[in-house]
This record gives structure tokens, C-alpha cells and sequence, in this order.
């Protein structure tokens, strides 16, 4: 009996292979750009907000413009994978490790990204999305022209290590931290000084979140614009444009 079970183990694996298209990898893959999709899931995020970065980066990731960028590199594909995080041990990946190379890959990502339900509701460890990346970069094994990390949030890191050190580790290590600030033009008074600190979340983000080689922070004022904002984003994560894409 046990060629049976080896015949069922090899078939099951061909099955799921096919059930995930895109994840297959192996060690040493060669990719223009490694990035970690960093996502903030906190309590100051709404469902319906949720829903439209979830919107958003399909979109995005889908956009024409963003397919031929990523088939006009180098190598012609990245390697992505999408994490959520609230406080401090409130970090999950959500989608593993994918490679896209066209738009039936990133067709086949997005679907991944938009059926998996929310992940947290809690404070806002932006340090812990950092670190819990970095261990992303680590375990991925490819081997990528540039590694990069892409931050999205509407607050501080108020949970957690300093978010300072967290990013210094990560630049001294060679990976670029890029920022996608959401500004709440409508913020709660309690929760003011989170979404609004002095200076500006943006530049908050400039200070203390982003860094690295060709380091840049986006801006918008509406979960609307997540989609056309993570598209201008791509662009320059993939293509490495010299200057990046402005609101």
C-alpha cells in the first residue's frame, strides 16, 4: 500500500500546485525587485476603508502600465507577498511569497489578496510590520536586484519597539523602506495625536519609518485614491524611476 499513498502524495502536490499558480519558487530565484507588501490593519482603519486598500492594490497591481513595468525589468518579473499588522504581535502574511511575471500572475495574486479575510483590529505597530518583513526577506531566498519594503498606514507606531530602530536595522541591512502615508482629514479627538502628530504624518513617516536607497513617501487624503496612488508606487518600486510619481 504504500506506492499508493506515495502515487496520492504526488498527485495531491501536482493539484495544489496548480490550485496556486504563481507561489512556485525555488532557492536563488532571480527577481528584479523583492517587496513586502506592509499593510496597517489597526483599530483607526475602518471595514470600509480596509475594503478600498483591498480594492486598491488590486487595481494596482492589475494596471496595464504596472504589468508592462514589471515585464520590462531586467528579469521581467518580482516576487511579492502581502502582510497585515496591528500591535506589537499582531503581524501576519497573509499572501506568501508570489512571483509575477504577467497578468495572469497578478491576476492570481490579487485573488489571494482580496478572499482573505481581516487579520486584526488592534494598536499600531509599525516596528513589528518591519521586523516581521525583514524575516520575510530573510526566508524568501531570492535573488533580487533590490529589496524593498512598502509601508502603508494612517498613524504612528504607538505599540511595539521604537519604529526608529526597526528601520535602521533594515537599512543597514540594504533594503529600501518606502512609505505610503493616509491622511485623515477628519480625525477622532482621541485619537488625534496618532493620525495627526505634530509635523504631519507624512513627514512622521519621512522621519522615522522610511529610508534606504531611493527612499520615498506618498501621500493621499482619501482611502479612494489608495489604488491610484499604489499604482505610481509600483511604478517606481519596479521600474526604479529616478524620480518618484507625485499626487
Amino acid at each position: 500500500m504504500r506506492w499508493v499513498f506515495a502515487v496520492f502524495v504526488l498527485w495531491a502536490s501536482a493539484v495544489l500546485g496548480v490550485a496556486n499558480p504563481g507561489t512556485a519558487r525555488a532557492a536563488g530565484d532571480s527577481v528584479d525587485v523583492a517587496l513586502v507588501l506592509v499593510t496597517d490593519v489597526s483599530r483607526s482603519v475602518h471595514d470600509g476603508e480596509f475594503a478600498l486598500m483591498k480594492q486598491g492594490y488590486g487595481s494596482a497591481f492589475t494596471d496595464r502600465d504596472v504589468v508592462t513595468a514589471i515585464k520590462g525589468g531586467a528579469v521581467g518579473r518580482i516576487a511579492v507577498t502581502y502582510v497585515e499588522f496591528a500591535g506589537a504581535g499582531e503581524v501576519r502574511t497573509v499572501v506568501d511569497w508570489t512571483v509575477i511575471a504577467d497578468l495572469a500572475s497578478a491576476e492570481a495574486f490579487v485573488a489571494r489578496l482580496r478572499a482573505a479575510p481581516r487579520s486584526y483590529w488592534g494598536r499600531t505597530s509599525i516596528s513589528g510590520g518591519i521586523d516581521h518583513a525583514m524575516k520575510e526577506l530573510a526566508r524568501a531566498g531570492f535573488d533580487a536586484q533590490r529589496r524593498v519594503i512598502d509601508v502603508c498606514g494612517d498613524g504612528t507606531n504607538n505599540h511595539g519597539r521604537d519604529v526608529v530602530a526597526a528601520r535602521d536595522e533594515a537599512v543597514e541591512a540594504g533594503v529600501t523602506i518606502n512609505g505610503l502615508s493616509i491622511i485623515n482629514d477628519n480625525p477622532i479627538a482621541w485619537n488625534l495625536a496618532h493620525t495627526q502628530p505634530p509635523g504631519g504624518l507624512t513627514n512622521y513617516y519621512r522621519e522615522n519609518v522610511t529610508g534606504g536607497i531611493g527612499t520615498f513617501v506618498l501621500e493621499i487624503h482619501d482611502f479612494r485614491s489608495f489604488g491610484e496612488a499604489m499604482k505610481r508606487k509600483l511604478l517606481n518600486e519596479i521600474a526604479s524611476l529616478a524620480q518618484p510619481a507625485r499626487l
